[in-house]
């Protein structure tokens, strides 16, 4: 027992320490966070990629990269009016397209415009109408008419096929 009473007795006042710490963080953060949200203190956040003002980019870097970008030209088709099938709520199709073709090409594209709307008119007859009022129908049967109109054409020089009008009626 004599050793029991030469033990000193344990501290029972830690945690108004901890309590005080916690009031005093939240009473900063709140204050921090005021003054960063009024404006009084300004963030100085680093700009990763500034853009280029006018004054510094010369003309001939502008004239640099617009040179660089690919010469296209664009040649319009008459609209393409295809009847479909019998047994369907779509009687017909109206296509108006436009071929994006290279500068160089375009007298060439002119005197193949017969045989160009020969195969895409071959190609819409063709189709079956429940192909036609699929939603993705459109997408494949762009990429099906632009390769038939570069095998009509020659390899490199319609680079795209840009549907302005597909009506089903």
């Amino acid at each position: 027992m004599a050793e029991d009473a030469e033990k000193p007795a344990k501290k029972k006042g830690g945690g108004k320490g901890l309590i005080i710490g916690l009031a005093l963080a939240l009473i900063l953060g709140g204050g921090g966070f005021y003054a960063v949200y009024s404006g009084m203190v300004a963030l100085p956040l680093p700009d990763a990629n500034p853009a280029p003002k006018a004054e510094e980019v010369s003309k001939a870097e502008a004239e640099a990269a617009f040179a660089a970008l690919p010469r296209t030209a664009f040649a319009p088709m008459e609209p393409l009016v295809v009847s479909l099938g019998a047994g369907s709520a779509i009687r017909q199709l109206q296509l108006v397209a436009q071929l994006e073709i290279e500068p160089s090409a375009e007298e060439a594209i002119a005197a193949l415009q017969p045989r160009i709307r020969d195969v895409l008119t071959t190609y819409l007859r063709a189709v079956s109408p429940a192909d036609v009022e699929d939603p993705a129908a459109l997408l494949r049967m762009r990429a099906q008419m632009l390769r038939r109109v570069q095998v009509v054409t020659g390899e490199g020089m319609v680079r795209d096929l840009l549907v302005s009008e597909f009506i089903l009626r």
